[in-house]
């Protein structure tokens, strides 16, 4: 048989509940924090929860990671071995991870993926991660198609790519400036989004270039055009963001990309899905329909159209129409969108502020709103970022997803029954029951007879898709004990599926290798002295700690990012030559109320450094 490429589909699981709901919508995995040391703070839980994720998610045959990827201290490396152990017991496939800490450790044998916050950015880090035997890298998002094919070939471990959600700024793991603004780590799962703030720009000189703007607030990645060209990479999990978005976000993304994935699996012979079931959709998903700031493929295929979104940081939702004409107490629009009462519109007024209106009501072309005062001027583009009739169909939407089994039921004589049930994964159980049994007077009725009642499945997570009934002789059997025995082979199948799909063990091989850099400052977030010794054990001479354990005097790189202010105010040295261009007194500046800020450029590698001076 030909050698097939799964694809995973990834999706965020801020706890239990939110769990359960993207494996129902067509995950493959979900990655959730534990009861402490996930990057998001504030989306911890129990492992109780844990496990009962993980058996709902591995009668799917998909999988459950946790999230333990913050830096630790000292005394917390006990703490988080006894986290790790005990998500491992409750059945979690995977462990991602930020500090190399961890790997000293005596660890049980759970499979360790590289988190983003790990900085998998430069290709001999992420080489160096693969050789001491890395099950699974998560790529910073910043990476062009073509520096993941580099990737792909100087590596053998599994790759993740995100493709959906809120973009961080910085390169993960290199963001300081929550923490030097307000004492709030970005590694220790306590960022401010500080990015997101209004900012002010101006030169060595003091002029004013820009005035309060989202300055370093990014639009939303949006990748869904670029699958094919990401499975063409090598690319097998495709990571969807949003460990703090509710339940919409999470049923409308992660359908979504269920629907992208599975067109293409069904294009290639040589792909397919990383775990089993099928749902039925009763919405056509739309990501812009939820939380949305706009869409970038974010550098993907190099730096084309704008990433930012200076003038908000929040939902600007879906173009719906312009306005044409404002009368009392309505505005009338041009668009082919259907529009309905209580949805919320958003635009962008004269001064670049972006205002919200709640529809009251709508009559054709015409929308009523209830203050007068905020209608915006005719050729005001609107859209809607809150699609109130969209929403309400998915807080109804309980789409279950179904596992297809076929039953054969045979008969040896009156007294001797065997059930055998076989699903899509072709794991197969049967059950034998002997049982005295009278010949039906109508073979052809007891055959339909049991048939019916071998078919419903119910809230099961199961489709019987055929029943068939073989034998010498139907017999007569009463309803009650065929929906009895119909229940006890699903069960045993159910039980069969949770040993099937348990995790496999995959201990750490922790192979030898030469770490890339000799001398680490700061930036390499070392926190703890198992840390250190990793570092050391591969052979780094000189190593910094953390700035969360001491900052050093003069000027702090708080951020390093791809997002270029020159570039966005046209000023790029390398699309501009020096003859053309104007210039700027630099250096440049970022203020605001918490801090200033000075701006480093390396036209180079396309990269601007935010300096605390």
């Amino acid at each position: 048989m030909p050698h097939i490429t799964k694809l995973e589909l990834l999706s965020p699981a801020q706890n239990l509940r939110l769990g359960k709901t993207a494996i129902n919508y067509g995950a493959d995995a979900v990655y959730i924090g534990g009861p402490r040391f996930g990057a998001r703070e504030a989306a911890g839980n129990p492992v109780p929860d844990i496990e009962r994720l993980c058996r709902h998610a591995h009668l799917y045959g998909a999988r459950v990671y946790i999230t333990l990827n913050t830096i630790l201290f000292d005394h917390e490396l006990e703490e988080a071995r006894r986290i790790i152990f005990d998500v491992y017991h409750a059945g979690a496939d995977a462990l991602i991870i930020q500090d190399m800490g961890i790997l000293e450790m005596d660890l049980p044998p759970i499979a360790i993926h590289a988190s983003t916050q790990a900085n998998n950015y430069s290709l001999d880090r992420i080489k160096f991660l693969d050789a001491i035997g890395i099950k699974r890298i998560v790529l910073a998002r910043e990476l062009s198609l073509h520096e993941i094919s580099a990737v792909r070939t100087n590596t053998v471990c599994e790759l993740e790519a995100f493709v959906y959600g809120a973009l961080c700024v910085s390169l993960s793991g290199q963001c300081y400036m929550s923490y030097v603004q307000g004492g709030r780590s970005a590694n220790r799962g306590n960022c401010a989004q500080s990015c997101r703030n209004l900012f002010s720009l101006k030169d060595s000189r003091g002029k004013i270039i820009s005035r309060d703007r989202h300055l370093l607030s990014l639009k939303d990645m949006d990748r869904r055009a670029f699958i094919p060209d990401l499975i063409k990479t090598g690319v097998t999990g495709f990571k969807i963001e949003g460990r703090l978005k509710d339940e919409h976000y999470v049923k409308n993304t992660t359908a979504c990309f269920r629907k992208i994935l599975d067109q293409e699996i069904k294009r290639h012979g040589s792909l397919g899905r990383a775990s089993s079931g099928q749902t039925t959709f009763l919405f056509d998903p739309d990501p812009e329909k939820t939380f949305h700031r706009g869409g970038t493929d974010y550098l993907l295929t190099g730096r084309r159209g704008e990433i930012a979104l200076p003038a908000t940081s929040k939902s600007t939702g879906k173009p719906v129409g312009s306005v044409i004409k404002t009368g009392k107490g309505y505005v009338q629009i041009q668009g082919k969108v259907e529009l309905h009462n209580n949805d919320g519109l958003v635009f962008f007024d004269k001064e670049g502020v972006l205002r919200g209106i709640k529809v009251n009501k709508v009559k054709g072309d015409k929308i009523y709103i209830a203050r007068d005062s905020l209608l915006p001027q005719e050729g005001t583009m609107l859209s809607r970022n809150y699609d109130h009739e969209f929403l309400r169909k998915l807080e109804k939407d309980r789409s279950v997803r179904k596992i297809t089994v076929s039953i054969e039921i045979s008969f040896s004589g009156e007294n001797r029954l065997l059930v055998k049930a076989t699903d899509e994964d072709n794991i197969c159980v049967e059950n034998e029951y002997h049982h005295a049994c009278h010949p039906a007077k109508k073979a052809q009725l007891a055959i339909e007879g049991i048939q019916k009642h071998f078919s419903k499945s119910g809230s099961t997570p199961y489709y019987i898709d055929r029943v068939n009934v073989n034998g010498e002789s139907p017999v007569f059997m009463p309803a009650s004990l065929l929906n009895t025995y119909r229940q006890e082979i699903l069960q045993k199948l159910e039980q069969e599926r949770l040993s099937f799909f348990r995790p496999v063990p995959f201990p750490f091989p922790n192979h030898d290798a030469a770490f890339p850099h000799n001398k680490l400052d700061f930036s390499f977030n070392i926190s703890n002295k198992l840390a250190r010794r990793f570092y050391k054990r591969h052979g780094v001479s000189q190593i910094d700690s953390a700035l969360e354990l001491s900052m050093p005097p003069g000027e702090i790189i708080v951020m390093t990012t791809k997002h270029c202010l020159r570039h966005e105010l046209g000023f790029c040295v390398n699309d501009h030559p020096a003859s053309g261009r104007e210039t700027l007194n630099e250096p440049l500046f970022l203020y605001n109320r918490d801090g200033i800020y000075k701006l480093r450029f390396d036209c180079r590698e396309c990269i601007m450094y935010v300096v605390r001076p």
